[in-house]
């Protein structure tokens, strides 16, 4: 009988660019990418970009091995959402997976008043973080106190909403579509717009459309990684594709070795073909001299120097290398 086979999978490194369907969690969506893939902790790492309501659908970036260095990276990108609200009512949950309780008839809203509310909502703005969500307070998550039947005082934090446009005005539905940065609630926000309106506000439906380089239009179902079967990581970005709106610089050995061993290099000494940079923390994309991803190297204030922020081990050459869509 021969003996099993012990040999550990092969690391699988890079990004696949997750559709999550309504009606599951995150993690749901990441334990089905899991069994999906065969990829587990002990073959890897692997983890999600931010987190999606089970309400909600769209972008979920899955990262496996060397690509989960640049999950804060992800997370922190511009995201752009689409968000259906009901206004005249609101729920606990602020949408449609809570109670309903009437507040106001919004007939006589019309869109100039919704425009003049919404450019309140723009810029830089206090936001208070709804109940049902997941931040922790004296570490329990705010959820687990709201299902409890306690609520908790919740400080103000900043967040920023880059834009909002109404797509449609259908009373007592309003659709409008929302670029906003890291840790914007979009339930908090639909809240906050009906109880300014005067009539209370609450989501029904939401789709992030955008995170980063990830787009909604060329995204991945659950179903259709599990069809792939083996062929699934056909399927991934390279490690150095979500940055690739970063200009990138190439590396002779030399540097490179200084790079992977945390050591900082001379700005005037880098193979760069772009504008040199110019500001301190302007960060780039590093290769070795094979075109392989070889860090996130950032400016140190002197501007003499690129400091490696995150440095990567993925030996292919990467097709990004002298990509840039900046």
């Amino acid at each position: 009988m021969p003996a099993p086979d012990r040999t550990s999978p092969a690391a699988v490194h890079g990004f696949l660019n997750l559709y999550k369907p309504p009606g599951i969690t995150s993690m749901d969506a990441l334990r089905r990418v899991k069994r999906s893939t065969g990829v587990r902790r002990r073959s890897g790492k692997i983890g999600h970009a931010g987190t999606l309501d089970p309400l909600a659908q769209g972008v979920l970036p899955i990262c496996f091995g060397q690509a989960t260095r640049l999950m804060e990276q992800v997370v922190a990108g511009r995201k752009r959402y689409q968000m259906t609200v009901c206004l005249g009512a609101v729920s606990p949950t602020y949408d449609a997976e809570g109670d309903i309780t009437p507040v106001a008839d919004p007939a006589g809203i019309d869109l100039d008043t919704i425009n003049h509310a919404l450019a309140s909502f723009t810029g830089i703005i206090q936001q208070t973080p709804p109940m049902y969500s997941a931040l922790k307070v004296d570490g329990k998550r705010l959820y687990d106190l709201a299902r409890a039947g306690h609520e908790v005082e919740r400080q103000p934090r900043p967040v920023e909403i880059h834009a909002i446009t109404v797509n449609a005005l259908d009373l007592p539905l309003l659709s409008v579509t929302v670029d906003c940065g890291k840790g914007t609630y979009l339930r908090s926000l639909a809240h906050d717009l009906g109880r300014a309106l005067g009539c209370g506000g609450y989501v029904t439906e939401l789709t992030r459309t955008r995170v980063g380089s990830f787009d909604a239009s060329d995204g991945i179902t659950p179903d259709a990684l599990e069809s792939a079967g083996a062929d699934w990581q056909r399927l991934l970005y390279p490690v150095d594709w979500a940055l690739r709106e970063l200009p990138a610089l190439s590396l002779d050995a030399a540097q490179s070795r200084a790079i992977r061993n945390g050591q900082v290099i001379r700005v005037s000494d880098s193979r760069d073909t772009l504008a040199p940079p110019s500001s301190a923390n302007e960060q780039r994309r590093a290769y070795d001299d094979n075109g392989a991803f070889l860090a996130l190297v950032e400016l140190q204030p002197n501007l003499h120097y690129w400091q490696p922020i995150r440095v990567f081990n993925c030996p292919e050459p990467s097709p990004y290398a002298g990509h840039y869509d900046g």
